[in-house]
């Protein structure tokens, strides 16, 4: 079989992927729905309409890459020129496939990142199907194991920000571990995102599904501080977080998200964690630490930046039975305190 240009690199895989949240909701069709529906036209059509919504770079890299370097060489191969030949036995053959063949080189596939391709195909038929084209099917992807991730402890998130040399650092660091944000949504605060309400502080963050106040009680005023007197003076944007290190022009520019993985990765090796530490880690820490504190699964979905509870409950499966044995004792325990009689001596969580 010609796999030639089918796979030519596998993108690193994110739990937080926004694969999966449909494009086309609220918006009006201005296509008129072609009689035969070409494959090569709708992609176009429907990479522009995902470039013409303002997501962001890594977003579009998201739906284009499974799109043109895997659906459209598979349907080269198998003679698919009409959406409507895309219907479900054709697509079971493309996971089969992946599966079994892998990417160009010849290396297996996980099942999570084939996944992951399937959704962005399913996410580019939907609006096919939306603008009105005739849609025959839905991949579906292979079964897989959940994924275990690591996260680190508050133990060692201290650790971490005792570590960092500059209070940049450790306000990127200590707000990336406290409220869990998207490092992409971090390198775009600006100083009229610190918001104060009737002695309650927030920060508006501005996510891939809209925007959100976070609340940020314990780093306001820290935040506020380094805002007003710890930038560089001459700095002509108004983001918070800005490189110490003068641009060609003489100027100092905002942070971009490979700048933040460098201060994080820096801030783990000075600290002496030995597990692979990165921004997204700490939005994992922080949801899983939420959760064994007893968040509720909704309001961390709403801080997280999710529109549903599904990524809280696929993502955060790694909580032990312990710690579900344990939030179920914290419960008894508040509900024998409601009683004027009780004791909740004998239901106190294990330590």
């Amino acid at each position: 079989m010609d796999w030639s240009g089918f796979v030519r690199s596998v993108p690193p895989s994110s739990v937080d992927s926004p694969v999966g949240i449909g494009l086309y909701i609220g918006g009006v069709s201005s296509r008129i729905p072609s009689k035969v529906a070409e494959v090569n036209q709708l992609v176009d059509d429907f990479l522009a309409s995902v470039r013409g919504r303002g997501l962001s770079p890594k977003t579009l890299r998201e739906y284009r890459f499974p799109i043109n370097e895997v659906l459209l060489p598979y349907c080269r191969v198998h003679g698919i020129t009409q959406l409507e030949q895309l219907n479900r036995p054709a697509l079971d053959r493309l996971s089969a496939q992946l599966l079994e063949d892998g990417g160009k080189s010849g290396r297996p596939l996980s099942r999570h990142t084939i996944a992951s391709y399937l959704r962005s195909i399913n996410v580019f038929l939907s609006w096919a199907e939306a603008e009105g084209e005739s849609v025959a099917g839905r991949a579906k992807a292979p079964k897989s194991s959940k994924r275990l991730i690591d996260v680190l402890s508050r133990d060692e998130v201290q650790a971490m920000e005792d570590a960092a040399v500059t209070e940049r650092d450790k306000l990127i660091f200590r707000l990336l571990a406290d409220t869990g944000i998207r490092v992409g949504e971090l390198v775009r605060l600006t100083l009229n995102d610190l918001i104060e309400r009737d002695r309650t502080h927030y920060l508006r963050v501005g996510g891939k599904t809209g925007e959100r106040m976070v609340p940020i009680p314990r780093l306001y005023r820290r935040l506020l501080r380094y805002a007003q007197r710890g930038r560089p003076r001459d700095v002509p944007s108004d983001r918070i977080f800005i490189s110490l290190r003068r641009r060609p022009g003489g100027d100092h520019g905002a942070l971009t998200p490979s700048g933040i993985e460098q201060v994080i990765q820096d801030v783990g090796v000075r600290a002496g964690i030995t597990k692979r530490v990165y921004p997204h880690l700490l939005r994992h820490s922080y949801a899983t630490w939420a959760l064994n504190c007893g968040m509720n699964p909704v309001m961390l979905a709403h801080i997280l930046g999710h529109t549903s509870l599904a990524m809280i409950q696929n993502v955060y499966s790694h909580l032990t039975p312990t710690d579900a044995y344990d939030a179920m004792v914290r419960t008894l325990a508040e509900e024998e305190l409601a009683r004027p009689d009780a004791s909740a001596s004998a239901l106190r969580p294990r330590r």
